[in-house]
């Protein structure tokens, strides 16, 4: 099978004095459909791997394809593109406009990934549908609670219909049995198709997940799980 994504001796070193790498050369492949856990104790270097994998930064050193294409190689305005129809983000603050409702917020989401304005109404409904907030969809963030509002981060991401999936802590701040229902969510994601990566320090999140990938002081120190495609 043709990975999604490749990443070849990727690192990043954040300049000094002295200079700081926060991610030691490392090598990561996805497949489509796969469901990925990243973890490690707090400045292992996750959240970094997850913005070089997202393409929220650049690479200090390595090379990073998606679909076999080096996104060195592309502008700057289609790394925008390939962020805004390829590619979701679901982060533990829900960064969710106060003044717009659940439907409205999904559908902002949609503004850069070039699709008209009924379609974008349309596709942030069926999202907030997918994620069981139909009901809830002219309510304001203020209004929902935290795992709703994390629910409709998670509509707003999966509206876009990404091939990738990226959620950096997205149970941080919320109460256990919440985000037990969020793991579940992003769990199933993956089994529709989209490859799911959650960054945690969390075990029993993790635990939700097909593949584990453990960090410790900026580099990979264990990668396990089913082969590609395997999500449960």
């Amino acid at each position: 099978m043709t990975p999604l994504l490749t990443a070849d001796r990727i690192s990043r070193t954040f300049p000094g004095p002295p200079p700081l790498t926060v991610l030691h050369p490392t090598d990561v492949t996805l497949h489509r459909g796969e469901s990925v856990a990243v973890v490690g104790a707090s400045g292992s270097g996750k959240s970094t791997l997850l913005s070089l994998l997202g393409t929220l930064d650049r690479p200090t050193t390595g090379t990073l394809c998606v679909d076999g294409r080096d996104v060195a190689t592309m502008g700057e305005r289609e790394r925008a593109t390939l962020r805004a129809t390829r590619i979701g983000f679901v982060f533990q603050q829900f960064h969710l406009l106060p003044t717009l409702s659940a439907l409205d917020n999904v559908a902002t989401g949609l503004l850069y990934a070039g699709v008209g304005a009924v379609e974008r109404r349309e596709r942030a409904a069926a999202a907030l549908d997918a994620v069981g907030l139909a009901a809830r969809r002219t309510h304001r963030p203020g209004q929902l609670s935290g795992g709703e509002q994390q629910r409709v981060a998670i509509a707003r991401a999966i509206a876009r219909t990404p091939d990738l999936l990226f959620a950096d802590e997205p149970t941080g701040a919320l109460d256990s049995v919440t985000g037990e229902a969020i793991v579940a969510l992003l769990a199933g994601i993956a089994a529709t198709g989209t490859t799911v990566v959650v960054v945690t320090h969390d075990a029993a999140v993790a635990d939700r997940f097909a593949r584990r990938i453990s960090l410790r002081d900026g580099r990979i120190v264990d990668d396990h799980g089913p082969g590609p495609g395997d999500a449960r």
